[in-house]
């Protein structure tokens, strides 16, 4: 399984019910081996986090409450 699958199912089966409320609109870093994540306002912020916390570990970024962590172009109708 690819650490973006792995930090998903994390995220759906542990921390979605947790941060969607409170935290909607923000990003979460997983590392989904130790189950560890990381909360702030971007993208930016939680990727280094993981990055300091886990140096030889990969991790991946969700916006929560989002399906992707970034939109690209514009919405039409």
């Amino acid at each position: 399984m690819s650490v973006a699958e792995s930090a998903k199912n994390v995220y759906d089966e542990d921390l979605r019910s947790r941060l969607e409320k409170d935290h909607k609109d923000d990003f979460v870093a997983i590392e989904p081996i130790s189950r560890s994540f990381f909360l702030g306002k971007t993208f930016l912020e939680v990727a280094l986090a993981a990055k300091k916390a886990f140096p030889d570990k990969k991790s991946f970024v969700i916006r929560i409450g989002h399906e992707a962590a970034f939109h690209i172009g514009a919405f039409s109708q």
